[in-house]
């Protein structure tokens, strides 16, 4: 017999797939990982999540969008009209054109925010300066006021009430008038006078007549309409002004919710409560869902610090932290904030005395912006080519590399030096371009280009 594997040998017949097992292993990257509660054991403590987070959303609604103001101007009742925010543009850009006639004259005026703007020792700093001249120039020309408050409390002063009944009435007529001009500014409303004052029968009398003559004149109320509360010492006080915008609305006809407010921090009491607790979270509270901003008043809250005359000041470290109290304490809750005014004006009609006044007053506007305040007071036509010039020129030095970073980050790549930006960033720096287009220091065209955004993501609601 042949021996196996011989050239005799036949091949062993092919043997048949050995059978699949009948429970296979499991592969361990598809199986299902294990867990110790199921979906049903955490229904209460998910709805509980949720409860959470619809209070939070409720009280944290985030930024309201649309457009803020980088400036209040006020105006004494008695000396305002239709026509004040154009006489103001119009002095405004006199002044502009007598004291600083270029870009170059702009900066030596008001001093560099950086040294990029420097028109001497830079020719980019030229440039810029001079775009920023220009730029203020057709603000002055077209748009001099942004928000313009008819004063009815420091500014007035103390009248008889048939005097302030006429002036009230007369305003009415006045802001009707504008809005039937298209030359009302985007954002107007009036000042009351202060609760704590013991004046709130005159405050209420005063908005009652200005509200009902407005309507009976106009028709309708300007869309950005807004009252001021000043002085405010308690959240009591806060939550009677909130139901006395209610009973008017009632009496007026108004939707709810239609009158909206911003209170005025310049009392100690409202940054820190009798407890001792955050005074503005309580006035936020009290004001039941009416409160749009909340504006610092330097001076009278210098005073009430004890601080000297000579040290109340925008800049003073007092006031840094009062606005540091409003930031953490308004946070997220939709209330925008402004800052206070500066007092100085120009003490004379020379260009240095111009130049001076100018100078301390874009000073104290980058300040508020370093801040994160992009809204001020200002208390005169002069101050408005030192607002918007530093206003402008904040952000008109600031935009093309936040444009890069933008553009950047929705590319997925790093940003100019190797930036790799958060979305919280991202969000600020378009939130800034935002309110760079709002206020006319950069073409809405040349944002778009610049960081390939749409509209609606750019400018927002």
């Amino acid at each position: 017999m042949p021996e196996a594997g011989s050239p005799g040998s036949r091949p062993a017949p092919p043997q048949p797939p050995a059978p699949a097992p009948r429970n296979p292993a499991p592969d361990p990257s598809r199986a299902p990982p294990r867990r110790s509660l199921g979906e049903g054991a955490l229904g209460d403590l998910v709805a509980r999540v949720e409860e959470v987070a619809a209070a939070h959303a409720r009280r944290y609604p985030g930024d309201p969008g649309g457009r803020q103001p980088v400036h209040t101007v006020y105006v004494a009742a008695d000396r305002f009209a239709a026509g004040t925010a154009r006489a103001y543009g119009a002095e405004a850009l006199r002044l502009l054109d007598a004291h600083v006639p270029d870009g170059d004259a702009l900066a030596a005026a008001l001093g560099p925010p950086a040294a990029a703007v420097d028109a001497a020792t830079s020719p980019d700093g030229r440039a810029l300066a001079a775009a920023v001249r220009d730029r203020v120039a057709a603000k002055l020309a077209t748009e001099p006021v942004e928000d313009l408050r008819i004063d009815f409390e420091d500014g007035y002063g103390i009248r008889d009430d048939a005097e302030e009944d006429r002036d009230a009435a007369r305003a009415a007529a006045e802001v009707a008038a504008a809005a039937a001009a298209g030359t009302l500014p985007p954002f107007a409303g009036l000042r009351v006078k202060s609760f704590a004052d013991g004046l709130q029968l005159r405050s209420i009398r005063t908005l009652d007549v200005f509200l009902t003559g407005l309507l009976e004149q106009a028709g309708r109320l300007p869309d950005g309409l807004v009252v001021t509360f000043p002085k405010v010492v308690a959240a009591g006080h806060v939550a009677a002004f909130a139901e006395l915008l209610g009973r008017l609305e009632a009496a007026l006809g108004l939707p709810d919710g239609r009158l909206r407010f911003e209170v005025q921090v310049e009392t100690t009491q409202s940054i820190l409560d009798p407890d001792g607790r955050a005074g503005l979270r309580g006035i936020a509270d009290a004001a039941g869902g009416r409160l749009a901003g909340a504006h610092f008043g330097v001076y009278d809250y210098t005073a009430a610090c004890g601080l000297a005359p000579s040290e109340q000041r925008l800049t003073h470290p007092a006031c840094d932290f009062a606005r540091h109290v409003m930031q953490v304490a308004l946070a997220g809750t939709g209330v925008r904030l402004s800052d206070g005014s500066t007092a100085a004006i120009p003490a004379g009609s020379d260009t240095p005395a111009v130049h001076a006044a100018w100078r301390l007053h874009a000073a104290h506007v980058r300040h508020s912006l370093r801040h994160g305040f992009w809204q001020g007071w200002d208390l005169h036509p002069a101050q408005l080519p030192s607002r918007y010039a530093a206003v402008y020129a904040w952000h008109l030095e600031a935009f093309e590399h936040a444009a890069a970073r933008i553009a950047a980050f929705n590319a997925g790549e790093p940003g100019p030096g190797g930036i790799l930006d958060e979305p919280a960033t991202i969000k600020a720096l378009v939130g800034q371009l935002r309110r760079a287009v709002h206020c006319g220091a950069v073409p809405e065209a040349e944002a778009l280009t610049r960081t390939g955004l749409d509209r609606d993501a750019l400018l927002g609601g």
